[in-house]
């Protein structure tokens, strides 16, 4: 049982980890800005929002004082549930619109074809922070982008 608590109090660790990693890409301050998290189910082709990295990740960025606007492929009625708070888009160049940040949670085969050029254009700041690492650095670079991967 204890094996068992300790992976859970891991995952709940790197979870919060995540929403540090768009805090710190926002340069340490979230206050009033404006984050796009794309994706928000707990794995793609799912609406599951069971154990979503995108619940922790929400709340921190709330926290901080971020209003977060998100697309999800599947699970927008089961996050407007879980998440009231946040705001909810058509797709993912809408949630880009004017935000200072976005934030590639889920890894959806729609999000891999991203025309990052015109992502990077709707942005106030193009900042991507991809918890995925479904970029190539360089292509992020290349559409403009200050680009923040995990462990990488």
């Amino acid at each position: 049982m204890r094996i068992v608590e300790a992976v859970v109090k891991v995952n709940d660790s790197r979870k919060r980890a995540m929403g540090r990693k768009v805090i710190n890409a926002l340069g340490g301050e979230a206050q009033g800005k404006t984050v796009a998290l794309l994706g928000l189910t707990f794995k793609p082709n799912t609406d599951d929002m069971r154990d979503a990295p995108s619940l922790a990740i929400v709340q921190s960025l709330l926290d901080a004082g971020a209003r977060i606007r998100a697309y999800d492929p599947e699970g927008m009625a089961a996050a407007k549930a879980l998440m009231p708070e946040i705001d909810l888009a058509d797709d993912a160049y809408e949630a880009a619109q004017g935000a200072d940040a976005v934030v590639i949670v889920t890894e959806w085969d729609i999000f891999r074809a991203l025309d990052l050029k015109r992502l990077a254009s709707a942005m106030a700041a193009p900042v991507m922070v991809d918890l995925r690492n479904i970029y190539p650095i360089a292509d992020a670079a290349r559409a403009g982008f200050t680009y923040s991967s995990v462990g990488r």
